[in-house]
């Protein structure tokens, strides 16, 4: 009874990474749709991007001072250094980014180019030491076809409508009730191929804050001090921007309507909460495991754009939904593979170090000439045996 206890416990807890990874996917879709809602009604996009880290920042300074308070002590200039880094790749460049990408192109394809991310990040994960391909081994081509099949799920979800299909109809469109009476952008081909180019450095500055949102949280492991640094530090640099570049102050008020709804969910819920989530992830299951949820953001999109804002389903955004999610499952048992051998890997390395230790402490009764000796052989069985474990490692 208690060992199955113990492995229903072991379960669960495996589990909390993608339920947690899963429910911030869904929450990123739904500030998709309130962007929308906020840049139809005439707000501006800079101005969304710095309210978005201002509320942040006073919604988690509270609960970082309050969890965490033994963080204080612990704040260097080099986390300094790398929160200024993560406020300005994960918070005020790649969110300014993305949403001018939003006024001159579709949610949806802006959404569909963000799933660049998690090829982004195995690239630069692989150049910072983060990640091994290990295309010999199984797991390696599990996360390498993984990350393949879900980027080209987004895109199939993107750019292949084919036949209709209607599921339900709710003849909901918040869009009408949110138009705003400023002129837009016209379509043309070069604002097209403009809104691409920002949507893809939103992606590249996204995976980036990813691989640096892991080198801090190794030597600074606290989320919720994490995500108040990192969004006090978008905050001031998205103010800035904004503010040098809005000259009309009229543009920052905030009424009661879609406007105060759309910058307090994506400051506090998402930039607050969800954001913390996502360190805590980084953390636990490394920079890549993040990235590849992200094509689920597109499917979530898609279906609150279908309930909400009245869009079609077809044949395509199934398929690719499909392929999606066959990616994940391929990336996760390839991760779960990598954990499980790793886990076994570490009481060799322990026993074989404690082992090397006694027998540096025994020489100290012999002589100094003894003692020379010994300690050069044990360092060299130690540099064997380091060198036996990076090769079982390969």
């Amino acid at each position: 009874m208690m060992k199955t206890l113990m492995e229903f416990y072991e379960l669960v807890n495996g589990l909390k990474p993608v339920v947690v990874m899963v429910v911030v996917q869904v929450a990123y879709g739904g500030v998709n749709v309130l962007y929308k809602l906020a840049i139809s009604n005439g707000m501006s996009a800079r101005i969304i991007a710095a309210y978005r880290y201002i509320f942040a920042t006073v919604f988690m300074i509270p609960l970082a001072l309050y969890f965490e308070k033994k963080s204080i002590t612990k704040l260097t200039w080099t986390v300094l250094f790398q929160a200024f880094l993560c406020g300005l790749f994960g918070g005020s460049l790649s969110q300014n980014l993305y949403l001018e990408s939003l006024v001159l192109i579709s949610p949806t394809f802006a959404t569909a180019i963000f799933n660049l991310v998690p090829a982004i990040t195995f690239i630069l994960a692989i150049s910072f030491g983060l990640e091994i391909v290990g295309l010999k081994t199984p797991a390696g081509k599990a996360k390498v076809l993984g990350t393949v099949m879900g980027i080209s799920g987004a895109m199939l979800l993107t750019f292949y409508k084919g036949p209709e299909i209607n599921v339900w109809k709710t003849n909901i469109n918040l869009l009408k009730h949110h138009q705003s009476h400023q002129t837009h952008l016209a379509s043309s081909s070069s604002s097209h191929i403009l809104g691409c180019l920002l949507a893809s450095g939103n992606s590249i500055g996204y995976a980036l804050w990813l691989i640096v949102q892991a080198k801090m949280s190794a030597t600074y492991p606290y989320p919720y001090s994490s995500t108040a640094l990192m969004s006090l530090m978008g905050s001031i640099q998205a103010t800035v921007y904004a503010i040098c570049i809005e000259k009309d102050w009229s543009a920052w008020k905030l009424g009661w309507n879609i406007r105060l709804l759309t910058t307090i969910y994506a400051g506090m819920f998402i930039a607050g909460l969800m954001t913390t989530l996502v360190i805590w992830c980084v953390r636990k299951k490394g920079p890549l495991f993040v990235s590849i949820f992200s094509p689920l953001m597109l499917v979530c999109t898609a279906l609150a754009g279908s309930i909400l804002l009245n869009e079609n389903l077809h044949v395509g955004s199934m398929g690719g939904a499909a392929l999606i999610v066959c990616g994940l499952y391929a990336v996760l048992w390839g991760k779960n593979k990598e954990m499980k051998k790793v886990s076994q890997l570490v009481p060799l390395r322990t026993f074989q170090e404690t082992e090397k230790i006694e027998v540096v402490v025994s020489s100290l009764k012999n002589d100094n000439d003894n003692n020379h000796s010994n300690v050069e052989h044990c360092n060299k069985d130690m540099t064997t045996a380091d060198d036996f474990l990076q090769k079982q490692d390969k």
